[in-house]
Formats: structure tokens, C-alpha cells, sequence
């Protein structure tokens, strides 16, 4: 009796060990572009807490180059976005920390780099 009652809780709490991961972002990781994107837009696998969700951008030199409007889609509460404020050429890290309904915190990053003359 205790095996069955193991082998059915077992799919049950399974989804309880489940994190939200990142399934696409645009830019993706590692894109070489041609000019600035307006804004980097990230997808997961799962809701988002949005009073704990952020994104933020880095240049090269460790100078955060977003518009500080990170936010959850009100229309899809599985996509964290954020406006870029520079236009210039260069390297730049995503960084990214969530927090998603099931209550496990994801901090990771990524980068995509901008070509063109530097100012």
C-alpha cells in the first residue's frame, strides 16, 4: 500500500521541484546585430511574480544602458521585458533575476553584441 501511495504522489510533487526557464529572448543569447534593439524581450517556461521579476542591460564597461522599465507583459505573464537606451555599438549583458508562481528564484545572464563603429 505504501509503494502505490508513493508512486501516485510522486508525479504530484514532481512540479513543485520546477523552475522558470528562459525558452527564448529577443535578442537571443549570443546574436550579433546590426543596430541597438529597441527592446530585449525574455520568455519563459513558466508565470512570473512580477513584483520580483527584473532585467537589466550592461555595456561593456558595466554601465546599465536600459530605461530601468523592466516589467511583466500584462497580456502574457510569462514575459519579462525591458527598453534599451543606448545606440551604440558594443558587447551587452542581460542580466536577469525572476521569481516564478511556483516560488524558485532564477538569477542568470546572457549576452548579444551590437556591431558598427564605436562614437
Amino acid at each position: 500500500m505504501t509503494l502505490v501511495l508513493a508512486l501516485l504522489a510522486g508525479p504530484l510533487v514532481a512540479p513543485g521541484y520546477a523552475h522558470a526557464v528562459l525558452v527564448r529572448s529577443t535578442p537571443s543569447h549570443r546574436a550579433v546585430l546590426g543596430q541597438p534593439p529597441e527592446r530585449v524581450d525574455l520568455w519563459f517556461n513558466e508565470r512570473l511574480e512580477p513584483a520580483y521579476s527584473t532585467v537589466t542591460i550592461w555595456n561593456e564597461t558595466g554601465r546599465q544602458v536600459d530605461e530601468r522599465d523592466a516589467a511583466v507583459a500584462p497580456d502574457d505573464p510569462r514575459r519579462l521585458s525591458v527598453s534599451v537606451a543606448t545606440r551604440e555599438a558594443g558587447q551587452y549583458t542581460v542580466k536577469y533575476r525572476v521569481l516564478s508562481v511556483d516560488g524558485h528564484v532564477v538569477d542568470s545572464r546572457f549576452t548579444f553584441t551590437v556591431k558598427g563603429q564605436r562614437p
